[in-house]
């Protein structure tokens, strides 16, 4: 696999952007069309709101499963860099530390790791900025 960095850790899953996202904008945006043509021509059925309901409720289920997803793999994220902390340092790490800063010092070496964690909850830094910090990356190919 190629060297992951700043510049190119940002993950694109084809099935979910290319294909699910535009279909599913398609989708709703036909639906709706279709609704309101039925109204203008005083064809209005129960089915076809049954039809932007099946629509609406499609697009929200895949928006979930996508969230529920990302949310698990964020907290275990966490735990996996609190233990890599400890493991590296004998110390459980800073409380100040938030998700989204922990989530980003996952890409810093284990040699980067105990004083960029320090500096990231001495000076609130930003997820973005910590990964900019980062020298020696540490590629994470099975993010969701």
């Amino acid at each position: 696999m190629k060297k992951q960095s700043y510049e190119n850790h940002s993950r694109f899953y084809p099935l979910q952007h290319y294909i699910w996202l535009p279909l599913s904008f398609l989708m709703l945006i036909g639906t709706i069309v279709y609704l309101v043509m039925q109204l203008i021509n005083g064809d209005f059925t129960f089915e076809t709101l049954l039809l932007v309901g099946l629509v609406v409720l499609s697009i929200i289920a895949g928006v979930l499963a996508r969230n529920y997803a990302l949310k698990m793999q964020d907290r275990l994220i966490r735990t996996e860099e609190q233990f890599r902390y400890f493991i590296l340092t004998k110390e459980t790490i800073d409380s100040r530390l938030t998700i989204p800063q922990l989530i980003a010092l996952r890409f810093s070496s284990d040699a980067e790791l105990p004083v960029l964690a320090k500096k990231a909850a001495d000076e609130g830094m930003t997820p973005d900025s910590i990964k900019k910090s980062v020298v020696d990356w540490r590629s994470d190919f099975h993010r969701v």
